[in-house]
């Protein structure tokens, strides 16, 4: 679909400012007050104070049930998340309480027609809160689904001739911007049921002969998809734009699945819930090697990822450094969670504690050196919940041997973070990776 002229600055408009935050919240005043408004004493000394406890009640054992019963999540989600949930709630009890207390009659479809746009703006509103405390839809675009970046199907990419990166010379026809590809990448050794992978090809890559460029897999967090580095994470921007002041060049990214599902979470390790760290470390690599011109080299190998994926990451770089020797932990958890110490080692591990400490990052920094390793850890300045724990582990790898860095950034455990922190890490990591030499 094609999108110009006054569309273009409406589907560009950002949802994540101080300034959104402050719209949404006089939207979501002004529902409340239509959806509320009305002049009858039943209404007001009854219906509404019922249905506002209605709302609270819902919204707090909604609360009980994800915290304490489902636990999708390895953490708590924040007050805001469900304050703003019980308005959505309430936008949607109030119309219904409406209908015990008018008349059918033709004079109200106005009226009915009023209260659903009101609902909806209360519902859009609370919405795009939630949405501000992740950051992971910055756009109305982004909100809607529309990619603002260059797609090819991996069936039409064709071999040519490739030459060391060092070598290679950009040629002038080299495109402007890099695509994304999706594709299957197969658990052939793992068995690991993953979701298609989503692939960054810089402009480099569509060149004849190719450079062979470096591979960055990537994770995301969980709950989370393929999908996420590409929206909230800004992914093809960064690298556009890195590619843009390099001749073309930037390292490959495999957005590769860390989980298997939205909600899943297999702790990044080779258990019942699913041979993750089989999968990251075989068969990825393995793939990647056979279907794309890559450098072979395990020095020109990364993995990184935000939140789980930032865990995931430092788990596979002290678990296989000889397959990833450089990493990205974007506000990982001081530990693979299911939520707390005690039910992680019982339901993965069948309560064998030190088999939790033999794919525990913290107790392998601590046992084992890794001299050869390098890495960037990266953390919101107001992340209360996971700074913390991001300090303490890379003052462990350093003392472990590890070339790494702390960079702590404006912002919360959110995409305005990880985005934010892998643009700030991308030249270290390409010199690391031995694509730039600045």
């Amino acid at each position: 679909m094609s999108w110009s002229g006054i569309t273009e600055p409406v589907l560009n408009l950002p949802l994540t400012t101080s300034a959104a935050a402050v719209v949404f919240t006089v939207a979501a005043l002004v529902g409340l007050c239509v959806l509320a408004g009305r002049r009858r004493t039943r209404w007001l000394l009854v219906y509404l104070p019922l249905l506002g406890v209605i709302a609270v009640v819902t919204t707090v054992v909604a609360a009980v049930v994800i915290e304490q019963v489902w636990k999708p999540f390895p953490d708590s989600l924040p007050t805001t998340v469900y304050i703003w949930a019980g308005i959505a709630v309430l936008a949607l009890a109030l119309p219904v309480g409406r209908l015990f207390s008018r008349d059918h009659t033709r004079r109200h479809l106005v009226a009915a027609c009023g209260l659903i746009a009101a609902w909806l703006v209360v519902t859009v509103a609370a919405a795009g809160q939630i949405n501000a405390v992740y950051d992971a839809y910055p756009t109305v675009r982004a909100a809607l689904g529309l990619s603002n970046y260059r797609t090819v199907p991996f069936d039409s990419l064709e071999p040519t001739d490739t030459v060391a990166s060092a070598d290679w010379i950009p040629p002038s026809d080299i495109p402007q911007t890099g695509v994304v590809t999706t594709t299957p990448i197969p658990g052939a050794t793992s068995g690991f049921p993953a979701r298609n992978a989503n692939i960054y090809l810089p402009p480099a890559y569509f060149t004849d002969p190719r450079p062979e460029l470096p591979v960055l897999v990537l994770l995301a967090g969980q709950p989370g998809s393929t999908d996420d580095w590409l929206v909230g994470g800004r992914l093809t921007q960064t690298m556009d734009a890195f590619a843009a002041e390099h001749s073309g060049l930037a390292p490959i990214v495999v957005l590769a699945d860390g989980t298997g599902s939205q909600f899943a979470n297999p702790l990044c390790v080779d258990s019942h819930l699913g041979n993750v760290a089989t999968y990251l470390s075989v068969d990825v690599p393995a793939w990647v090697r056979s279907n794309l011109q890559v450098d072979t080299d395990p020095t020109a190998w990364a993995i990184g990822g935000l939140s789980y994926g930032g865990t995931c990451a430092l788990q596979m770089a002290t678990l296989r450094p000889d397959v990833y020797p450089t990493f990205l932990d974007l506000s990982g958890q001081a530990e693979p969670t299911l939520g707390d110490r005690t039910s992680t080692i019982n339901e993965v591990f069948g309560g064998d504690e030190a088999a939790f400490d033999r794919i525990d990052p913290a107790y392998l920094l601590a046992h084992e050196r890794f001299p050869d390793s390098a890495g960037a850890f990266v953390v919101g300045a107001d992340d209360s919940e996971y700074r913390p724990g991001v300090e303490q582990l890379a003052a462990s790898a350093k003392a472990a041997g590890m070339d790494v860095h702390l960079t702590e950034l404006p912002g919360s455990h959110s995409f305005e973070v990880w985005s934010a922190g892998l643009e700030k890490e991308l030249p270290w990591l390409s010199r690391r990776l031995g694509l730039t030499d600045q």
